[in-house]
């Protein structure tokens, strides 16, 4: 018996029923349950990226997987067909977080590996849009408190004590975890995976956490000389990998086969409680988010290599799409409130979209989430079993919502 039933939970609009006849013009054929065309057959030829059993779309494919911790209820939500999948139960979930492709369900007993069926492969000047089936993809050893992140070859997986080993993604891909390669050492934070190495920080005996880069053998490789005091948080975007630090963040960049490490510094004392510890951004993007405290956000231009602090009132949740996208923050009044990135002036809000507003959500944990993507942002709605799709460019105007029928309390999307 299949572990996936599908529903709809929406009706579609005029415009929207007019872009999916668009979409299965240009799609005919893709089902994701149908067998894919063999590579090197005379009707097809094999994309690049191509992964066996997947289909090549037209654009990306963007899904949203969802969880209730309390009574395990876990769903994928096809953002293009408004299509909700039901996937096998995973109760007492810490968190959930997902590498692009693959959700991770972080529980006391290990983490979950869902397989959310939808992915892009970027190839700088141009990229390759993918669907298969959703399927579970077996079970990583690490539980609660594990970070896990990933790229096109592996995944990183480090625990709570700061052990770490990577995962072949070919394996992940065919449904198995497959077995690990451990990597020395223990390590503050999560080991990232970037330019064909994995790059991690570790302590030294003078409390400052020392740049680590491996290979994907495993070996340490030569890397710049470059510390972070108490590091939290880290982010991969075009210019490079960026760790939070206590005076900023640490900035870790590939250069001709080596890399590069450099400072971007807040530019003033920061107490603790308002650092940027968990950042948000759109994938691709090189602006990144995180709450300052309980009443203020940060953006980092990474680009630009600086920091802004805007006064919002209290801060629940946050991201945004980037340059010339409003700065999206969900408040304690339930609305989601826009701001101008560059000047911090507010420029639009919605009404009260959630009536029950969760505490603020750090590092994949349960509570409300802005996910955002090139053209939309999603906000669950726990206590309303929901989630709103928000256009961002179109003054925050609510586009679709999804009436779920479970308590969407951890969100992540996929297809990215």
């Amino acid at each position: 018996m299949s572990l996936f039933v599908r529903r709809n939970v929406t009706a579609w609009g005029p415009t929207a029923l007019a872009a999916l006849a668009l979409l299965a013009t240009s799609c005919a054929g893709q089902d994701d349950n149908a067998p894919a065309p063999k590579a090197g057959s005379p009707t097809s030829a094999t994309p690049h990226g191509y992964v066996e059993g997947a289909r090549e779309a037209a654009e990306q494919q963007s899904r949203l997987l969802l969880n209730d911790p309390a009574t395990g209820d876990t769903r994928v939500l096809d953002l293009i067909t408004g299509t909700v999948h039901e996937a096998s139960p995973t109760t007492g979930a810490s968190g959930l977080t997902t590498d692009g492709r693959f959700g991770y369900l972080h529980t006391p007993g290990g983490t979950r590996v869902l397989d959310g069926g939808a992915w892009t492969v970027d190839h700088g000047d141009h990229v390759h849009y993918y669907r298969s089936a959703i399927r579970d993809a077996g079970r990583i050893p690490a539980g609660t408190g594990t970070r896990v992140r990933g790229d096109a070859a592996v995944t990183a997986v480090t625990d709570q004590d700061g052990r770490a080993a990577m995962y072949g993604r070919s394996e992940l891909e065919k449904g198995t975890v497959g077995n690990p390669i451990p990597l020395p050492g223990t390590h503050t934070g999560a080991v990232v995976p970037y330019a064909e190495h994995l790059l991690s920080l570790t302590d030294d005996e003078d409390g400052l956490a020392k740049l680590v880069v491996h290979d994907r053998k495993g070996e340490r490789v030569a890397a710049p000389d470059a510390e972070c005091e108490d590091p939290r948080g880290d982010a991969v975007t075009r210019r490079g990998v960026v760790f939070g630090c206590a005076d900023g963040a640490l900035l870790i960049s590939e250069d001709e086969g080596g890399f590069t490490a450099g400072k971007i510094p807040y530019g003033a004392d920061v107490p603790a409680e308002e650092r940027a510890s968990h950042f948000r951004h759109r994938v691709g993007s090189d602006t990144l988010t995180a709450p300052a405290g309980d009443r203020a956000v940060w953006v980092l231009d990474v680009t630009e290599r600086t920091w802004k602090r805007w006064e919002t009132g209290r801060v629940v949740a946050v991201s945004t799409a980037g340059e010339g996208s409003p700065l999206l923050v969900l408040q304690d009044d339930g609305a989601l409130h826009g701001y101008d990135i560059t000047t911090g002036k507010q420029v639009s809000e919605t009404e009260r979209l959630l009536r029950d507003v969760p505490e603020a959500r750090t590092g994949g944990g349960a509570g409300a989430v802005v996910e955002v993507d090139r053209s939309r942002a999603y906000l669950n709605d726990p206590a309303g079993s929901r989630v709103y799709e928000i256009d961002y460019n179109d003054n925050l105007r609510v586009a679709r919502t999804f009436d779920l029928g479970m308590k969407p309390a951890l969100m992540a999307e996929t297809g990215r």
